[in-house]
């Protein structure tokens, strides 16, 4: 892409009234932006309203300045450095997921490793020796793992070896980087990375432009995705974390991937949205389910009674998708359960705390009451315990019995 054509598709996007739907009105009707902004008021009337035909033969104040940014942005694609790409509605290189979703966004800003466009022209040798990898196919075989942003201990350890074991039986996994269950699912597919792996490990879907991270915890998370995966966003470089940008990043989380996991989400959750969203595009929606006492439980809960499906292991995800996981994964645990473990010999189904405690949240006084146990003895184990994983910490002084323990 020249700077010209550039600077045509950013006035388009920063253009004041005119979003997504009357843009594509307009490319529908005159071609390419620089054809647009060619047109009278006369005939940019006959696609839009009177305001925002005037608004488009005025260069916006901002523009030049994004121009620059975003130019010099891309010159520092390679040389040693995660590539940068744009793409626009119409390039080859544009996801075709994206083309069938209720508003394709007009721009997406690329930051990773990766090409959408396998090239034909490479051989097997070639493509061996790449460090490329090629966005298309990664896609293919694709799932969104989504969930709350306050997960208990084990909704965060189910997101990680979850998507760790998706990942290592070849899924990328599809998140938005924000804080809880997206965190630990782009986590755990980064430590499904084999040397060689020509496949997009994880992509994030962020609501920020992409010369920011937010929530800035994730800033080396962020470097990353860049090295084993891909970062992808419709905001133009600059663009801050604006609430509203959030839940509209969802439904390309849902676009691209092939089928979406629910981890944890409270009824009010923004991932029912993506769970709707990918729902009717005719794609699977998958739902972890927890204690009905929980109220991170919710969501899950109702996303199955309304037809999503119930898993209690990655395997379930696998063979609903049709994955083939080879020999190589038969001997590889897929519940999530596989790194609870104990250090020094508390781990024991028959524990007597362990039991008391049950699977289901649980305050001190009621676990004193189960148990017997003196305030000080109590805590006590209950602390061995959760530094070895065992056990977890839920707001409002609860605790709760990991999977596996």
């Amino acid at each position: 892409m020249e700077i010209e054509e550039l600077g045509s598709w950013l006035r388009l996007t920063l253009t004041p009234g005119v979003g997504n739907e009357s843009a594509r009105k307009l490319l529908a009707a005159f071609g390419l932006p620089d054809a647009v902004f060619r047109q009278s008021t006369a005939a940019l009337q006959q696609v839009v309203t009177l305001a925002q035909a005037t608004a488009l033969r005025t260069e916006p104040p901002a523009l030049a300045a994004l121009i620059d940014l975003t130019w010099g942005w891309l010159q520092e694609s390679g040389a040693g450095q995660a590539q940068r790409h744009i793409v626009v509605l119409g390039d080859a290189d544009y996801p075709a997921s994206l083309l069938t979703i209720e508003d394709p966004p007009l721009m997406l800003y690329l930051l990773g490793a990766g090409r959408f466009s396998p090239d034909s022209a490479q051989t097997t040798a070639d493509i061996s020796n790449s460090t490329d990898y090629s966005i298309a196919n990664s896609l293919a075989n694709s799932i969104a793992v989504v969930g709350s942003r306050n997960p208990t201990p084990q909704g965060a350890a189910n997101a990680r070896h979850f998507s760790k074991a998706m990942g290592m039986a070849g899924l990328t996994v599809v998140s938005g980087l924000a804080l809880g269950v997206d965190g630990a699912a782009h986590e755990g597919a980064l430590d499904s990375v084999t040397p060689g792996s020509k496949r997009l490990a994880t992509v994030a879907v962020v609501g920020t432009g992409l010369d920011r991270v937010y929530p800035k915890g994730h800033l080396e998370l962020a470097h990353r995705i860049a090295q084993n995966g891909l970062l992808i966003s419709e905001y133009p470089l600059g663009t801050p974390p604006l609430a509203a940008n959030f839940p509209k990043r969802n439904r390309i989380i849902a676009g691209l991937a092939q089928g979406t996991l629910v981890i944890e989400a409270a009824l009010k959750s923004g991932s029912l949205i993506t769970a709707r969203l990918t729902a009717e595009q005719g794609k699977d929606v998958f739902a972890i389910p927890g204690s009905i006492h929980s109220t991170q439980a919710r969501g899950c809960h109702a996303l199955i009674k309304q037809g999503a499906k119930l898993v209690e292991s990655a395997q379930d995800v696998l063979e609903e998708m049709n994955v083939d996981t080879g020999p190589a994964f038969a001997n590889h645990s897929v519940t999530g359960d596989e790194d609870i473990v104990s250090a020094d010999g508390l781990f024991d189904t028959e524990h007597a705390l362990l039991d008391a405690l049950g699977f289901d949240p649980v305050g001190l006084d009621a676990l004193q009451a189960r148990c017997g146990l003196d305030t000080a003895s109590l805590q006590a184990q209950l602390m061995a315990l959760e530094l070895d994983g065992l056990v977890g910490r839920l707001p409002g002084g609860l605790f709760q019995r990991m999977a596996g323990a």
